[in-house]
């Protein structure tokens, strides 16, 4: 299983060159609206310091890294939602991803033009959040009419899932994200099928360059979006070099990416853990969501190992580590035997039975 994130944002504000850093894959960047018109999709390695130190004490000759999808969408314009330029396409392919990485151009360049003449981060937020607001207002409309015919037929349940769906309108009506209402679980399973949007988690990069030209403007960002922990600062352009050079060329000129944390704020915006495997000498990583039961973990890896479920022998990896090796941990008794019940934590090493 893996996750999708779509790097989202006005045109000409770093999204493929972002792309191209983070799966060091070639694509094409041009300074004009719509270059990419079909979504890039590159597969990054989720970087997990654990999974070498695991492969090391349990002498694994072979590391699988768990991976996220990243997804290079179009540049969105003022009405989108209204399918003003590849508005419905992109769109369209935002619903298809489980996260958005939404770009926000902070740095000056004139040979890069803006769509809109000028460098305002906050009013570029603004245009995007606004068109994906309309188009789940769109979808809720459409289910309100619905609904309300299901109400005068008296169908099931109709009448509780329109109660909810207007309190979604009433927030998206007043310039809201969807995600800012809280639901109850209750609530959120009547009406979980709409797909909103909104709904997303939503992760700000704000596209900075390296003069001080960002700190005026991240100043009057930070208090909004910076202090809430959902946004990270990258400057696209080094990336785009560091890609490019070898580790030890980095490390020699003294210079950090920040791409990592990037990925890392995506997989926690997305609610995902990270469990290991160790088998045929090979340490695994694998990823699923919070709250996932033993069985459910196991079908990632293969379904017999969720329809044919016995238990499994779980440890955490720095139990492991301290036992220096999965046989010794079993004669320590650090061995725990879990069954259907039990819920799968961050960094626990599992050999499922079957």
């Amino acid at each position: 299983m893996s996750f999708r994130v779509g790097i989202v944002g006005l045109p000409n504000v770093g999204k493929s060159t972002l792309f191209k850093a983070l799966t060091k894959n070639p694509v094409d960047i041009a300074n004009y609206p719509f270059t990419t018109i079909e979504p890039n999709v590159g597969v990054v390695r989720v970087p997990d310091e654990r999974l070498g130190k695991i492969a090391e004490v349990t002498k694994a000759e072979k590391i699988v890294p768990t991976i996220i999808e990243f997804v290079d969408i179009a540049g969105l314009v003022r009405g989108a939602a209204s399918g003003e330029g590849l508005g419905n396409q992109f769109l369209a392919h935002i619903r298809e991803v489980d996260a958005i990485a939404q770009i926000v151009r902070v740095f000056q360049d004139k040979n890069i033009t803006h769509v809109h003449e000028k460098i305002d981060p906050l009013h570029d937020i603004e245009i995007v959040n606004a068109e994906l607001i309309l188009a789940d207002l769109e979808t809720i409309k459409n289910r309100i009419i619905k609904l309300e015919s299901e109400v005068r037929g008296m169908k099931k349940e109709a009448k509780e899932k329109l109660e909810v769906v207007k309190k979604i309108e009433n927030i998206l009506s007043e310039g809201k994200l969807a995600q800012e209402l809280k639901l109850n679980n209750e609530e959120y399973e009547l009406v979980r099928d709409l797909q909103l949007l909104t709904w997303k988690p939503i992760i700000y990069v704000f596209n900075i360059s390296q003069d001080s030209s960002a700190d005026t403007y991240m100043s009057t960002i930070a208090n909004i979006y910076v202090n809430a922990g959902n946004s990270i600062q990258v400057d696209t352009k080094i990336e785009e070099e560091l890609a490019e050079m070898s580790d030890s060329e980095i490390k020699e000129l003294g210079l950090k990416s920040n791409l990592n944390e990037l990925i890392k704020k995506c997989y926690e915006a997305l609610g995902l853990i990270t469990f290991f495997t160790i088998a045929n000498r090979q340490a695994q990583a694998w990823t699923v969501k919070y709250n996932t039961p033993l069985p459910e973990a196991g079908g990632i890896i293969h379904s017999d190992f969720q329809e044919k479920f016995i238990r499994a022998d779980v440890i955490g990896w720095q139990k492991l580590l301290e036992a220096g090796s999965w046989s010794k941990a079993r004669d320590l008794g650090s061995l725990r035997t879990e069954g259907k019940e039990y819920i799968v934590q961050d960094g626990d090493v599992i050999e499922f039975k079957i």
